[in-house]
């Protein structure tokens, strides 16, 4: 019997061990409830870092828990494998994307190994696979059949030396090129879009059905939808037939607009402008177009604009109204136009007062002693509607919908609920993304790609430079293709998508991850969808769970599932920390390794000293723990246990050493525990509950304590921590245990391994076999809790006398107060402190105490 507890022999073995076994296989048989459980799955860039580590090890322990509850689980891993990385490591290593991915892929795969995560990797998909990438592209042509995915103008980052569209990420903070370093400007380019905006009202309402999620990730994604509710106006431009529309929530404000903006880009922009006004209105907009959305729409940045000398009428009032461009509107926003209504809006006011625009005051306080009075500042509260009209006196509140009425009826607007959600930009011009199944034909314009023709595959003979256009864009034998539908000569669509696309849906391909003929079989997603428990970071909240939603309920409606949510409840796992150093005058990171005094710090070249502080773990930050280095040392289950005991999944941890020690030498207390029992197990009298000893009863109430606080703790919010600390307290008490040679001790030991399994899967299943048993721990059913075990026979009652504690005696648990008297009296403190006094009064406090008022 191995005396030291090696972790690196027994986790290699075990893991070797349950691969031939195919014990993490997911089940094909549906006898059993099922469980699907689901980490994000990561970008392969080689290397796992403790986030990672989390993450898996908190799915891991639900999955592995599951099981032994009795459920069939699906606990799948896959490569969110397409992007910009892979095409920047093509351009910088000369190496091929698909090469450098599948690298990662192997050595990753090989590092989530040796952590003991319990994955079917018979179910293991790659989403820059042809075999995925082709039902990706079949997914696309769903939403084009459906009418939801279409082409327009938008706006895009261009790098006027490269002479390509640059993504958000390949712009740095000065809106200058990664590539080129020139200053990126803004450009209309005709885009693939998803209309997701069909399904906005459904992705806010169905919030309400998932109860479990947190609340913070509802409320991110209702506010990224943005509902507002309002009307729809129009404004006719004088001397044309065209007329603004614009979206306000305040259509109580509307005889106080003085004035339209029009956003820079706006198709009528140009046209408006009177020949007067045309030199500076285009130097505006080609000064604006240099600049980034963000920059245009921050709040602490001035809001510029000019007139462009054209004129619109503001129907309510019958004035005459100008009209004029500014940088904060956006045309990719509601209606790309505002209404300015300087009086009742902080930033229209700011605006007017800086280019000399009336303020017309319309809403005024109830009971305002000088309604006329010159403003200061907007007012934007509710109040009573003024210079309105007839619908001067009335309520601002009940005005907007008076307001609206009167629109309707007079042909000026409409009531209109509008969100803050825009339809989805897919188009991305870089090689390294699933190819959008389109050809364009002159005769037919964009017809897709037959399913059968499907997948549409990323050529092999590319020349990555990094300049010009997107690789596939100058591949013409590849471009070059006969129409589908009529056979003229035609050309294939060179944008691929974003790779959110392939993220969208890849839960949908685990159940039938191996299906050559459909992305899935809709039995077997009908079987295990939705999710159970997904896991993943806080960072995802608002794009890839708000488009996951979207596809979900997309396909649902497609294809009759029998689910419109994909995952019933949600983990947001904090980050992990890592001790930081940094030298607060020079702003640099040093690692912790080149400092000599932990407990002085400073910076190893100046000797000036260093700020030390917790941060996430990052390479920029020169803080991170290499979780390798980790596993070389104290191995897989250490790791796990620390993880899990650190702190609550979803509060950040601090990474520390100590803590890391500590969860090795309780492994470590685990092993000598259960190999010095093995040793002796033979030993082991034959007995029942019966019979037990007061030390067994209060042994065998610690172990279905131990049961009870576990199960609870792994039940709803998953407290992992807290439930290892209840490992904590069962190890103890069976190394309190005076009698090794009990049944209730080789219960208690069990149990113990039963509970750690999950959490330390390969030490748990190393000792179960010490113990002579030949099946896997990981198949054995979860310890169940004996109620009885956890009554009381026996408790200690407090003898007092005049207050004052004397004494304590053991005394049955359901005693009623004149026994618990009749044994205070018949006590040796009683006796010894009461004597012969006479006893004035007893105060027996049930389950408690008794205490003797004497003379003093």
């Amino acid at each position: 019997m191995e005396s030291r507890y090696t972790p690196a022999s027994i986790e290699n073995k075990w893991q070797n061990t349950w691969a031939q076994q195919e014990l993490d296989r997911t089940p094909e048989s549906n006898n059993k409830p099922k469980f699907y459980a689901l980490s994000m799955f990561p970008y392969p860039s080689g290397n796992l870092h403790m986030g990672h580590v989390r993450v898996y090890t908190i799915t891991d322990v639900i999955a592995r828990l599951k099981r032994m509850q009795g459920y069939r689980v699906l606990n799948p891993m896959g490569w969110d494998a397409f992007g910009l990385p892979a095409e920047n490591a093509a351009i910088a290593r000369g190496v091929r994307p698909d090469k450098w991915t599948y690298q990662n892929i192997d050595q990753m795969r090989q590092q989530l190994q040796s952590l003991g995560i319990s994955f079917d990797w018979n179910r293991e998909v790659t989403t820059c696979a042809p075999n995925y990438y082709k039902w990706t592209q079949w997914i696309f042509l769903q939403f084009f059949n459906a009418g939801l995915a279409y082409q327009k103008e938008s706006a895009v980052n261009w790098d006027p030396i490269d002479q390509t569209v640059l993504a958000n990420e390949q712009v740095d903070n000065e809106g200058r090129s990664w590539r080129s370093g020139a200053k990126v400007e803004r450009k209309l380019l005709k885009q693939w879009f998803l209309k997701i905006t069909d399904y906005a009202d459904r992705l806010l309402s169905d919030l309400d059905e998932l109860p479990g999620w947190p609340d913070r990730v509802k409320t991110m994604q209702a506010n990224w939808i943005g509902k507002s509710t309002g009307a729809y106006l129009e404004f006719p431009i004088l001397g044309r037939d065209d007329k603004i529309g614009v979206f306000t929530t305040r259509p109580d404000t509307v005889y106080g607009v003085t004035y339209v903006v029009l956003a820079p880009e706006h198709p009528l922009t140009l046209q408006v402008t009177t020949d007067e006004r045309r030199e500076a209105v285009e130097a505006f907009i080609k000064e604006v177009g240099q600049e980034s959305e963000i920059d245009r729409t921050a709040e602490d940045k001035p809001k510029r604009g000019i007139p462009t000398g054209g004129t619109a009428l503001n129907p309510f009032t019958g004035q005459e109204i100008p009209i004029l461009i500014a940088d904060y509107v956006l045309y990719e926003y509601g209606t790309g136009a505002v209404m300015g209504v300087p009086a009742h809006d902080s930033r229209d006011f700011k605006f007017a007062r800086e280019n000399g625009l009336p303020i017309k005051t319309v809403i005024v306080p109830e009971n305002a002693e000088n309604p006329d009075a010159e403003l200061s500042d907007a007012y934007t509260e509710p109040g009573v509607m003024v210079n309105s009209g007839q619908f001067d006196g009335t309520p601002s509140e009940a005005g907007k919908q008076a307001i609206i009425d009167y629109a309707e009826a007079q042909g000026y607007g409409k009531a209109r609920i509008q969100y803050r959600l825009r339809d989805w930009l897919i188009s991305r011009q870089r090689y390294w993304g699933a190819p959008i199944p389109i050809v364009h034909c002159p005769e037919c314009g964009a017809v897709p790609v037959p399913e059968d023709q499907l997948p549409v595959k990323l050529p092999d003979n590319v020349e990555f430079s990094g300049r010009g256009p997107s690789p596939l864009a100058q591949l013409d034998d590849w471009i070059n293709v006969p129409c589908p539908s009529c056979g003229t000569a035609a050309k294939r669509e060179t944008d691929t998508m974003d790779t959110f696309i392939d993220s969208s849906w890849y839960f949908l391909r685990y159940p039938d991850a191996n299906n050559d003929n459909a992305a899935f079989d809709l039995g077997k997603i009908n079987d295990w969808m939705p999710v159970d428990q997904y896991v993943g970071g806080i960072e995802h909240a608002i794009l890839h769970l708000l488009y996951s939603r979207f596809f979900t309920k997309f396909l649902s409606d497609r294809l009759n599932l029998k689910f419109n949510e994909p995952f019933q409840r949600l983990l947001t796992q904090g980050m992990v920390q890592g001790m930081t150093y940094k030298n607060p005058k020079t702003g640099k990171y040093i690692p912790s390794d080149q400092i000599l005094d932990l407990e002085n710090p400073t910076d190893p070249e100046s000797g000036e000293p260093l700020e030390v502080f917790y941060e996430k773990m990052s390479k920029s930050k020169l803080n991170g723990v290499d979780p390798l280095q980790v596993l070389d040392k104290y191995g897989a289950d250490t790791a796990r246990m620390f993880i899990l005991f650190k702190a609550p999944p979803e509060k950040d941890l601090e990474w520390d050493d100590a803590d890391v020690e500590g969860q090795y030498r309780f492994l470590n207390r685990v092993w000598r525990l259960v190999t010095d029992f093995a040793e002796n197990a033979s030993e082991i009298k034959a007995a029942t509950n019966d019979n037990l000893s007061k030390p067994e009863k209060d042994l065998r109430r610690a172990v279905h304590t131990a049961i009870r606080e576990v199960s609870e703790d792994l039940q709803g919010e998953y407290q992992f921590n807290t439930a290892v600390s209840e490992l904590m307290k069962l190890s103890n008490a069976l190394n309190d245990a005076k009698r090794t040679d009990s049944p209730v001790y080789a219960e208690g030991i069990e149990t113990l391994l039963k509970l750690l399994a999950p959490f330390a899967p390969h030490i748990a299943e190393e000792l179960w076999h010490l113990l002579g048993h030949s099946d896997s721990i990981h198949q054995q059913a979860w310890p169940e809790v004996d109620e009885s075990a956890l009554v009381v026979d026996e408790i200690t009652l407090v003898i007092q006398v005049n207050g004052k504690v004397r004494g304590n005696i053991q005394v049955p648990a359901d005693a009623d107060k004149a026994t618990l008297e009749a044994l205070a009296r018949e006590s040796e403190a009683a006796k010894r402190h009461v004597g012969d006094k006479e006893i004035k009064k007893v105060i027996v406090v049930p389950k408690r105490l008794v205490n003797f008022v004497v003379p003093k």
